[in-house]
C-alpha cells in the first residue's frame, strides 16, 4: 500500500511538471501586435488595451459632435447622449463585427465600472454646485415656482404613467413591479429639472442676475434636492421585497443623512480650519479625504438599497461653500470626470437606446405624448407661479421654458430605472428622445421670448423711465437731476469712469487714478437757515448730516467702477463662481487693491466681477458702461501678451508691445461698439512701450551683475541670488508730463479736455502741441483705404476757445505750443518726449488721428495697407498710436500712451461734421471754468 501510495504522488508531479511544458503558451504574449495580437480581442487579464479603444472612441466623437452644437449654444450632454446612441444598435451597431469587437459582451462589466465611478463622482460635484444659502435667501418664491414647477408636470405623468404600464409591461426586459412604483417613478422623470445644465444655460445667456436667473435658480435648487429624494424612495421600494423593508430603508437613509448633517460636518467644517484649506483651497490630504467620504457614503447607501450615487450627492451638499471652498474642490476633480468618465457614462446608456424599437404608431404617440405633457406640465406649472409672484407674461412663461430643461439629470434618472427594470429598452428609449428634444429647444425658446432688447425695455418700464410702449417719461425730479448732470458735464468730461481691472494691469491703472486724482473743490459753507419752529432742534442734526452729505457728493465729483472680467470655461467651477459671484468678488485681491488704492487718493471707487465667455468681453464693458451711465472706459494694455491677466515665470516680454492679436481685437472691437455710447482710452504703460530689458520708474529692475561662480552657504551661486531680487526705482520727482497733440479732430478735441482736467491735479504738467494737418486729399484716401474715418473740425474757433478759458489756477502748468507747419505730428511728439524731464511722460492722442509725415515712423496710407499684421495694429489704436508706439520702442523712450476715442453724437454724419460744435463750448466759454466751482 505504501508502494503504491508513492506511485501515485510521484505520477501526479510529473503530470503537473510536464503539463505547463506541453502548452505552448505559458503567459499573456507580451510581443503584442508582432506575435499577432488582435487589439480588439478582450483579455480579462488586460482588459486596459480594448478599454482604451473605447474611451479614445467614445471622447473623440463627443468632441466632434459638439462642435456644431456649440454654434447652437446646445450643452455638451446632447453631444455625449448622441455618440451613445450612435455607437449603439441604433446606428453603427448595425454595422456586421463592430459591436462584437468594439463593445463585445465580456468588456461591458469593466467599461460600466468605469462609467459609474465617473457618475458617482459627477453625482458629487452636483452637489458641490447646490448652495442651499440661495435657496435658504429665496425660499418664499423657490418654493412657490419649484412647487407648481413640479405638482403639475408629475401629475400629468402619472396619468400617462397607467397607459405606459398597461402598453409595454409585458415586454420581457422588466420586472414585474406595482403600478404605484411605476407611477412614482415616471412622475418624477418629468417633474424633475437639470440644475447643472440649467447653470450653464443661464450663464452663457447672460440671466443670471436677472430676476428670471434668481428665480429659476432658486427654484431649480429645490427641484433638485426634492427630485432625488422621490427617485430614493423609487429606488428603496423596488429593492425592498416588502412594505416593511422599505420603510427600515427610509428610516436608516434619514438617519444617516442627520448623521452627515450634524456630526460629519461640524468635524469635517473643523479640519478644514486647521488645515487652512477653508481660506487657502483644499490640500492634497483634505481631497484624498473628501473622496474617501464620498466612496465610503456611496458604498453605505448602495449596501442599504439606495443607489450608490445618493451617497456621493449628500457628501456634495456636505461640503462648504465659505472661502470658495466648494469651488477649489471642484476645480480639482472635473476635468478628469467631464472628460474621461462621464462620456463613458453616456455612452453607455446610448448603447442601451435602440432607436428601431420605435417601429409602431401607438409607440410614436407615446413619443408624442410624453414630449407634449413634458413641455406643458414644466412651462404651464412655472408661468403660473411666477406670474403670482408679480412678474409680467413673458417673463412667467421664460422661466417655465428654463424649467422644462432635463438634461444629463434626466438621463441618469432613466438609467436608473433601466438598471432597476423599472422600464423597458423601448420606454426608454421614448424617455431619452423627450430628455434630448426638451434639452435642445431649452436655449432656443428661452433666447426668442426674452430677447436683451425686451430685457432693457421691460428694465426701463419698471423703473418708471418709459411706459410700455417705449415713450420715455418725464418727471419733475428727472430734470432737476438731468440738469445737475449738464452743469458738472461742462466742467468735468469724464465724471464717471469705467475701468476693465486686470491683474497684470494694476501698475497702469494706479498711474492713471494718480492722474484723476486731485484736491476737492472748495465750496462755500452753506448759510444758516434761520427757523423758529418748536421741531426745529429735534431735525438739526439730521439736516446738517445731509448738508454734508450733499457737500461730499459735490467736492468729489468723479466716480470710478472697476469691472473684472474673467473668461467663463466649461468647467462647472466657472459656472459656480458665477453663481457665488457676491461673495467671490468680496475676496478678490486685485479689486480690493484697487479699491484701497482709489480711496487713498480721494476717489470713489466700486468693484465688480463678472464671469463672461471671451468673445463677450467688450459687449460685457458696453453694457455695464451704458447701465451705470460712464463717460469714459479705460482699457490697461495687456502686459502678457495675450488675454491671460498671469504672466508665465518663464515667459519673455514680446519685443513688439502691440504683437498681442487676441487683446487687439477686444480693443478693436471696444472702439467699434463704443463709438457712439461713451468715450473710450487705452493706456499703454511705459513698461510695455519701453521693450524688454529696458526700466522704468515704474517697471522692476534685474540686477545684472558679472556672474560668479562661487556658490554660497545654500549651494546656489550669488548670480541665481541677483536675478531673483526685484528693485524698483523710486520716481526722480514725483510729477507727471502730459503731452496732449491737437490736429484738429474730435479725438484730438476730446484728449485737450481730458488733458485739461487731468492738469487740475497739482503734480501734473500740460503741454498741447498744436500742428496742423495733411492736404484733405490724403485724408480722404486714408479714411477709404483704412476704414477709420476721423472728423475733423472745420475751424479752430472751437480748441481757441479751450485755449483762452483756462482757469488762473493751472495756466502756469499748461502750456500751448504752435508747431509749424513743416513738422509732422508725431515728429513734434518724439522730439517733446525726449526733452530732458524728471517727471513721467504720458501722451494722450486721438485714435483716428492720421499719422501723414515726412518722419521715420510716420506712416502714409499705402504703408497702413501693407501686410495684414500692420494693418491689424494699425486699426486697433490707429496710425499715429501705432508709428507712436514702433518709435518709442525702437528709441527706448520712457513714456506712455493714452489712445482716446471721442464718443460720436447721434446728429453727426459722418468724417466731415464738427467735432464738438461751437454751442456747446461757447457755453462753456460762458462759464469760465473747468472743473472749478
Amino acid at each position: 500500500m505504501a508502494t503504491a501510495t508513492v506511485t501515485e504522488v510521484i505520477t501526479k508531479t510529473l503530470q503537473a511538471t510536464t503539463s505547463p511544458s506541453a502548452s505552448t503558451v505559458r503567459a499573456t504574449p507580451q510581443g503584442g501586435v508582432f506575435e499577432h495580437v488582435n487589439p480588439t480581442q478582450y483579455d480579462p487579464k488586460n482588459p486596459l488595451t480594448l478599454f482604451v479603444i473605447q474611451a479614445s472612441i467614445v471622447i473623440i466623437l463627443t468632441r466632434i459632435i459638439h462642435i456644431p452644437l456649440a454654434y447652437l449654444r446646445q450643452p455638451r450632454v446632447i453631444a455625449e447622449v448622441i455618440t451613445g446612441i450612435i455607437l449603439g444598435p441604433s446606428i453603427m451597431g448595425r454595422i456586421p463585427g463592430f459591436t462584437k469587437h468594439i463593445f463585445p459582451t465580456a468588456s461591458m462589466p469593466a467599461f460600466s465600472l468605469a462609467a459609474n465611478l465617473g457618475l458617482v463622482l459627477f453625482l458629487f460635484l452636483v452637489g458641490l454646485e447646490v448652495d442651499l444659502r440661495f435657496l435658504v435667501r429665496n425660499w418664499r418664491i423657490a418654493l412657490s415656482v419649484g412647487a407648481a414647477g413640479m405638482a403639475l408636470p408629475f401629475g400629468l405623468g402619472a396619468a400617462i404613467a397607467w397607459g405606459l404600464y398597461n402598453e409595454f409591461r409585458n415586454d420581457s426586459d422588466v420586472a414585474p413591479i406595482s403600478f404605484g412604483v411605476y407611477m412614482l417613478f415616471i412622475g418624477v422623470a418629468m417633474a424633475i429639472t437639470a440644475f447643472p445644465v440649467l447653470c450653464r444655460i443661464l450663464t452663457s445667456l447672460k440671466l443670471l442676475s436677472t430676476p428670471v436667473g434668481v428665480i429659476v435658480l432658486s427654484a431649480g435648487v429645490g427641484n433638485d434636492v426634492v427630485g432625488w429624494v422621490l427617485l430614493a424612495l423609487c429606488v428603496a421600494l423596488v429593492n425592498s421585497g416588502a412594505g416593511l423593508t422599505a420603510l427600515w430603508i427610509l428610516l436608516v437613509a434619514i438617519g444617516y443623512i442627520l448623521f452627515v448633517t450634524f456630526a460629519v460636518r461640524p468635524c469635517f467644517i473643523y479640519l478644514l480650519r486647521r488645515t487652512g484649506s477653508l481660506a487657502n483651497g483644499p490640500t492634497q490630504s483634505i481631497v484624498a479625504l473628501t473622496v474617501l467620504l464620498v466612496l465610503a457614503s456611496a458604498f453605505f447607501t448602495g449596501i442599504i438599497g439606495i443607489h450608490p450615487i445618493f451617497g456621493a450627492f449628500i457628501i456634495g451638499l456636505m461640503a462648504p461653500h465659505e472661502g470658495g471652498f466648494a469651488v477649489k474642490l471642484t476645480e480639482k476633480l472635473e476635468d478628469l470626470v467631464s472628460v474621461l468618465f462621464l462620456p463613458l457614462y453616456f455612452a453607455l446608456s446610448g448603447l442601451s437606446t435602440n432607436l428601431g424599437l420605435l417601429d409602431n404608431g401607438i409607440t410614436w404617440a407615446y413619443v408624442v405624448g410624453v414630449c407634449a405633457i413634458a413641455f406643458f406640465g414644466k412651462i404651464v406649472g412655472g408661468t403660473l407661479a411666477s406670474r403670482l409672484n408679480g412678474l409680467v407674461w413673458r417673463e412667467s412663461l421664460t422661466i417655465g421654458c428654463l424649467m422644462s430643461c432635463k438634461g444629463l439629470v434626466e438621463l441618469i434618472v432613466l438609467n436608473i430605472g433601466l438598471q432597476a427594470k423599472i422600464l423597458t429598452t423601448r420606454t426608454f428609449t421614448i424617455f431619452v428622445v423627450m430628455a434630448l428634444v426638451t434639452t435642445f429647444a431649452t436655449t432656443p425658446l428661452t433666447t426668442w421670448l426674452y430677447p436683451p432688447w425686451y430685457q432693457q425695455k421691460l428694465e426701463l418700464w419698471k423703473q418708471g423711465k418709459i411706459d410700455w410702449d417705449g415713450n420715455p417719461l418725464h418727471h419733475d425730479g428727472d430734470h432737476d437731476d438731468s440738469s445737475e448732470a449738464d452743469t458738472l458735464a461742462k466742467t468735468v468730461v469724464a465724471r464717471r469712469v469705467l475701468v476693465y481691472l486686470r491683474l497684470d494691469g494694476l501698475p497702469s491703472l494706479f498711474t492713471l487714478v494718480s492722474l484723476f486724482a486731485h484736491k476737492r473743490d472748495e465750496l462755500d459753507g452753506l448759510p444758516p437757515q434761520a427757523n423758529n419752529q418748536p421741531w426745529a432742534k429735534d431735525r438739526e442734526v439730521t439736516q446738517n448730516t445731509q448738508a454734508m452729505a450733499s457737500l461730499v457728493t459735490l467736492r468729489r465729483p468723479l466716480q470710478m467702477h472697476a469691472l473684472r472680467l474673467m473668461e467663463l470655461t466649461e468647467r462647472g467651477s466657472s459656472v459656480m463662481r458665477v453663481t457665488e459671484i457676491e461673495e467671490f468678488a468680496g475676496r478678490d485681491p486685485v479689486i480690493k487693491a484697487f479699491g484701497t488704492f482709489g480711496h487713498t487718493r480721494d476717489i470713489a471707487v466700486t468693484g465688480q466681477i463678472a464671469v463672461v465667455p471671451e468673445h463677450s468681453f467688450s459687449s460685457t464693458l458696453l453694457s455695464r458702461a451704458q447701465d451705470l451711465r460712464s463717460d469714459l472706459i479705460i482699457i490697461p494694455w495687456s502686459e502678457t501678451g495675450s488675454m491671460s491677466e498671469y504672466a508665465h515665470i518663464f515667459d519673455d516680454k514680446p519685443g513688439d508691445p502691440l504683437a498681442n492679436k487676441e487683446f487687439g481685437a477686444l480693443v478693436s472691437q471696444m472702439f467699434d461698439q463704443a463709438r457712439r455710447a461713451c468715450h473710450v482710452a487705452v493706456f499703454i504703460d511705459p513698461s510695455v512701450l519701453s521693450g524688454p530689458g529696458t526700466a522704468t520708474a515704474d517697471s522692476p529692475v534685474h540686477g545684472r551683475q558679472p556672474q560668479q561662480l562661487s556658490p554660497t552657504m545654500t549651494g546656489k551661486s550669488n548670480v541665481e541670488h541677483v536675478n531673483a531680487t526685484v528693485q524698483f526705482k523710486p520716481a526722480d520727482s514725483g510729477r507727471y508730463r502730459l503731452l496732449v497733440l491737437y490736429q484738429g479732430y474730435d479725438d484730438d478735441l476730446f484728449a485737450v479736455r481730458l488733458g485739461l482736467q487731468l492738469v487740475k491735479n497739482e503734480m501734473v504738467d500740460l503741454h498741447i502741441l498744436n500742428v496742423r494737418m495733411a492736404d484733405d486729399d490724403d485724408i480722404e484716401e486714408y479714411s477709404k483705404e483704412t476704414g477709420l474715418h476721423g472728423s475733423r473740425t472745420r475751424s479752430d474757433h472751437e480748441f481757441y476757445l479751450l485755449r483762452t478759458c483756462i482757469p488762473e489756477g493751472m495756466r502756469e502748468r499748461v502750456s500751448i505750443v504752435d508747431v509749424d507747419v513743416g513738422i509732422s505730428g508725431i515728429e513734434a511728439v518724439l522730439a517733446a518726449i525726449a526733452q530732458p524731464s524728471a517727471a513721467e511722460t504720458v501722451v494722450l492722442v486721438g485714435r483716428t488721428t492720421p499719422a501723414f509725415g515726412t518722419g521715420e515712423h510716420s506712416l502714409s496710407s499705402s504703408q497702413v495697407m501693407a501686410g495684414s499684421t500692420s494693418r491689424d495694429e494699425s486699426r486697433t489704436l490707429g496710425p499715429l498710436a501705432t508709428s507712436l508706439v514702433k518709435a518709442v520702442n525702437d528709441r527706448q523712450l520712457n513714456a506712455g500712451l493714452l489712445v482716446v476715442q471721442a464718443r460720436r453724437e447721434p446728429d453727426e454724419a459722418g468724417p466731415t461734421a464738427p467735432s464738438a460744435g461751437v454751442k456747446g463750448l461757447s457755453q462753456l466759454n460762458r462759464t469760465s471754468t473747468f472743473g472749478t466751482d
